[in-house]
């Protein structure tokens, strides 16, 4: 599949990232929630690992996830109850996080883009799960980047991300309660390749323009619609930016203006 390939450049880039560095501290606080850089990727080591249970071991990825159920109905956070369950730290816990996603890349680069993959909520297609991974790869990535004041280059594979965010139009409603407009904005972005990504209807009431790069940002909550470049027009687009949430769980606020942002010093 053309999204694990994906997948693993994005997952590459965040390494690059860490190992040009050399030492980078990884206890540092990072804009998102204030997790450090360690809790980030511990994050995604212990999720891409749920992901390639989901797609080679049922049994396992259900046992993984038991002591994490029990861990959130005690009132631990979930980085708690991820610590819990993942006991390393530091430059091994680096070397684990690198290991995985190298696996999770390879498993699902052969696997079947429509086989079912089990989950904490419903089950997703194969696509969608390793989709999902790059996303969230991509999205709590920026958090360090921005931490580190460096200035992420992206790339079209970020068109996975784009349509992830579109595709979740509706459920930025449903996952509050409300009923989604009847006709999604037309949105128009300039890709980071300088082509023009469209979806939805021209003749819609409402729409959305800009950079895809702060699209992709709003609709995974690492920027706030008023900290980017988007233009926006009609009230159906206003309501879908200032909540839009392409990730599952309950309803996520978005972060206040302001406070995500990349550091200068």
């Amino acid at each position: 599949m053309e999204q694990a390939k994906a997948f693993l450049e994005e997952s590459l880039d965040l390494n690059a990232l860490l190992g040009d560095l050399g030492s980078v501290d990884l206890s540092r606080s990072t804009g998102f929630k204030a997790w450090s850089i360690e809790t980030i990727l511990r994050h995604l080591h212990f999720w891409n690992q749920m992901a390639l249970w989901a797609l080679e071991d049922t049994p396992q990825l259900q046992a993984a996830l038991v002591p994490i159920m029990e861990g959130l109905k005690r009132g631990d956070s979930l980085t708690e109850v991820e610590a819990q369950v993942v006991s390393a730290e530091g430059s091994q816990l680096v070397s684990d996080w690198r290991l995985t996603y190298q696996k999770l890349a390879q498993a699902y680069s052969q696997a079947d883009p429509s086989q079912r993959c089990p989950w904490v909520g419903p089950s997703m297609s194969a696509r969608s799960c390793i989709t999902a991974r790059q996303m969230e790869t991509w999205a709590h990535g920026q958090a360090i980047y921005d931490e580190l004041g460096r200035v992420r280059e992206n790339t079209d594979r970020l068109q996975n991300i784009i349509i992830l965010g579109i595709n979740t139009f509706g459920w930025t409603f449903k996952v509050r309660g409300e009923a989604a407009p009847d006709q999604m904005p037309y949105v128009e972005l300039a890709a980071p390749s300088g082509r023009l990504w469209t979806f939805g209807e021209e003749n819609s009431a409402s729409a959305i323009k800009g950079a895809a790069e702060e699209f992709a940002q709003v609709v995974t909550q690492t920027r706030h619609v008023e900290d980017t470049q988007l233009s926006y027009d009609g009230e159906d687009a206003k309501r879908w930016l200032y909540n839009a949430q392409c990730f599952a769980g309950g309803p996520n606020s978005p972060p206040a203006p302001g406070s995500r942002f990349m550091r200068t010093k």
